[in-house]
């Protein structure tokens, strides 16, 4: 049985595509940005997919790819120590909405 790795985990719960999240690190670390069902198969240590990865410098920002239930983790798989993190939502501003002259 595969040891489970120690992770900090945010969940962004319900988020639109093209919203940025911001994440700072204290230390360079793995930033996994992933469903809700990569999130569910990380836990298990299974197979997943994620947007990110080793983020050696501090801030880190992702973009949410499609509207959904949206999670990041950061761990310290393949590296040494602990990295202390905060995370941050930037909204993006709405497409202008136009409307027909009448």
């Amino acid at each position: 049985m595969t040891a489970a790795i120690k992770f900090t985990h945010y969940d962004l719960k319900l988020l639109r595509a093209g919203i940025t999240v911001e994440i700072t690190l204290s230390a360079v670390a793995n930033v996994r940005l992933m469903s809700a069902k990569n999130f569910a198969l990380y836990k298990e240590t299974l197979k997943h997919q994620f947007i990110g990865g080793v983020a050696r410098k501090s801030p880190i920002r992702l973009t949410i790819p499609q509207a959904g239930h949206w999670h990041v983790v950061v761990d310290m798989e393949g590296h040494h120590g602990h990295a202390e993190s905060s995370i941050r939502i930037i909204e993006t501003a709405a497409a202008p909405r136009f409307q027909s002259a009448r």
